[in-house]
């Protein structure tokens, strides 16, 4: 099981710069993939910000949502989030040498405990835990 990031999410249906490499990557991928049932407001929380600073429109931010469920429903595993998970995720991020955000520290959290054999992001910070963590860190 892979471990999917948000980042990969908001890239793969909204123009950001590596939309092109994450439109390639998924549709090359042929492993099982799965998120926290946090991506979920997380993805929420990133077309609400691109929409407040004018990137994108009521439409595009709409049809981004209805895309982003079909995903959920159809090519991800979503996985549960436990106190376990948000108070791995607090040690974590006050260890300041890690350089976490509570955000990504949630998403290692969860990888970890759920087993992830990879996990993919556009977030070289989160990438470079993930490492530590001895989970693969898979660059696009």
């Amino acid at each position: 099981m892979i471990y999917v990031d948000t980042s990969v999410f908001v890239s793969l249906l909204t123009r950001e710069n590596k939309t092109n490499d994450v439109n390639r990557w998924y549709a090359n991928c042929d492993q099982t993939l799965a998120s926290s049932e946090w991506c979920i407001t997380e993805f929420a929380s990133a077309l609400a910000l691109k929409q407040r600073t004018g990137q994108i429109d009521q439409s595009f931010s709409d049809t981004a949502w209805e895309q982003f469920q079909t995903l959920c429903k159809r090519d991800l595993t979503l996985l549960p989030v436990a106190s376990a998970h948000f108070y791995k995720a607090a040690v974590s991020v006050l260890n300041t040498t890690l350089g976490l955000r509570a955000g990504d520290a949630l998403h290692l959290a969860v990888a970890l405990e759920y087993k992830a054999q990879g996990i993919v992001s556009l977030d070289t910070g989160l990438l470079k835990n993930a490492k530590q963590l001895k989970i693969k860190p898979i660059f696009i």
